[in-house]
């Protein structure tokens, strides 16, 4: 039996009464014992005590936190269906298994089932928009199966087309890329939006060019991943540059391994920064960079990457990035034989990022991103009343980003619509997830191989060389003994 409930309140205007609210705003308002009032898809009201419609929905949120939903700027929703098979990786060995090896098995119901059930996953943690960075795209079939997944669950997303297995000069030259934009994309409106995803090598010829200039033609932006160290350097930013490619809206995944020149350039034509700490920190792209797009005031989004590694929700992405970038802080300082004494990057910064760094960041600020009358209502509480750590809540935004985590996802609305409801999830067909994802595994086994399977899963650990220790074991009860004979 599946472990959603059916909603009937579709049609209601909905009230959350007695929250604290995290408006997000541009002054970051905080309301305390405040109501959020929803009609239709936008956000009616923000308040204290909030005359409502007689039909109006009621939401207890007292002893909550009321906020935006949040938007994850860089997810391999097609990877989900391989959760934590890689949890030992390295970025080579991620590499080699779905660029190299593994990744051209996926069949196009392979990556609907990897959309389906992150899909889901996400809307599940809070996170009501999802840039589905979607670079298994062997075929326009398997484009459409990703967006048939997505249009299967009631969230907001991003398609960011992609395809490892082929140079984008290649796949975004072919007529079918364009009649599926045209087919599956266009008049899709802001709960289906459009990027093309790729990578820039640094290669002097700039094949990348043409992949561009489709991107241009199509007025639609590139996400590409930046400064990810052995795989994209300095030379992909320049190349990007002096041909007149990076935008305001294109979003450099990762850049964690880029000189101050190429942040000068991010910075100077107004691109955004999407941060996957927990992949940054375990794969080696590279250490997280926030500390220093702090120092260029590059804006910056969060993102999780992928559940084939790490965790699907932004509780951990702001947790991470919160103690990466104070531990490199703390760092730098003891380097120089100096103390850190007040924390720069505050925990109100890593809300920010997860909600309003991610709206910019997708030119959707003017409509999700924050709680504000005429905004879409894509809105969350976070209230768990059989939880310890729910209480007591002095600092909201400390709560966000270092207290709670997805069980203490109350409620989730998207565009007005409730698809999670007192900790469970509303009108989504998790067995039919569960299904398609148990018919995929048992694909790629059989594809694989026991052996290949359980090698991929399992890489060899490397030897580690304990130094020479001078000193010896010591029997402190001998030693004190001794001593007290001795005397």
């Amino acid at each position: 039996m599946s472990e959603t409930t059916t909603s009937d309140t579709s049609d209601r205007p909905v009230v959350f009464r007695g929250g604290t609210v995290l408006t997000m705003d541009d002054r970051h308002t905080v309301l305390r014992d405040a109501d959020v009032l929803v009609i239709g898809e936008r956000i009616e009201a923000v308040g204290p005590q909030l005359d409502v419609p007689a039909e109006t929905l009621e939401i207890d949120a007292r002893g909550g936190i009321v906020m935006p939903g949040m938007i994850d700027t860089h997810r391999h929703l097609w990877q989900t269906a391989m959760r934590g098979y890689g949890a030992d990786w390295t970025l080579t060995q991620y590499f080699v298994w779905y660029y190299l090896e593994s990744g051209k098995f996926f069949r196009p119901e392979d990556i609907y089932a990897g959309n389906l059930l992150g899909a889901i996953e996400a809307l599940d943690a809070g996170v009501t928009t999802t840039v589905d960075w979607s670079h298994g795209l062997q075929t326009v079939d398997h484009a459409d199966a990703a967006v048939d997944a997505l249009e299967a669950v009631p969230g907001r997303f991003v398609l960011g087309y992609g395809n490892i297995q082929q140079g984008p000069w290649d796949w975004s030259a072919k007529p079918e890329f364009r009649d599926f934009v045209t087919r599956r994309i266009d008049g899709r409106g802001d709960m289906l939006g459009f990027q093309m995803a790729f990578d820039v090598t640094g290669d002097p010829e700039f094949p990348e060019r043409a992949a561009f200039e489709v991107a241009r033609d199509l007025d639609v932006p590139v996400s590409t991943h930046a400064g990810v160290w052995g795989a994209t350097n300095d030379d992909g930013i320049r190349l990007m540059h002096e041909n007149g490619f990076m935008t305001p809206s294109t979003i450099y995944v990762h850049a964690a391994t880029l000189s101050p020149d190429s942040y000068n350039r991010i910075a100077a034509t107004g691109g955004s920064v999407s941060v996957s700490t927990e992949s940054e920190q375990s794969a080696g792209q590279g250490y997280p960079p926030t500390w220093r797009l702090r120092q260029h005031d590059i804006p910056v989004s969060l993102s999780m990457d992928t559940s084939a590694w790490w965790s699907g929700d932004l509780f951990s992405a702001m947790r991470t990035t919160l103690g990466a970038d104070r531990s490199r802080e703390h760092l730098e300082a003891h380097a120089r034989q100096e103390t850190i004494t007040h924390c720069t990057l505050r925990a109100e910064n890593v809300v920010d990022w997860a909600t309003r760094g991610g709206s910019k960041a997708l030119g959707l600020d003017s409509a999700i991103g924050s709680l504000e009358p005429g905004k879409k209502a894509d809105v969350v509480l976070i209230k768990n009343d059989r939880s310890p750590v729910m209480f007591p809540i002095f600092n909201p935004y400390g709560h966000v980003a270092l207290q709670a985590q997805r069980g203490d996802v109350h409620t989730v609305l998207v565009n007005g619509r409730i698809v999670k409801r007192d900790h469970r999830l509303v009108g989504i067909d998790l067995d039919r997830a569960r299904q398609v994802v148990e018919q995929t595994v048992d694909y790629l086994k059989a594809e694989l191989g026991e052996e290949a399977w359980e090698k991929g899963m399992n890489p060899d650990v490397p030897q580690v060389e304990v130094l020479d220790n001078p000193y010896t074991y010591t029997d402190y009860g001998t030693s004190a003994t001794h001593s007290n004979s001795a005397e």
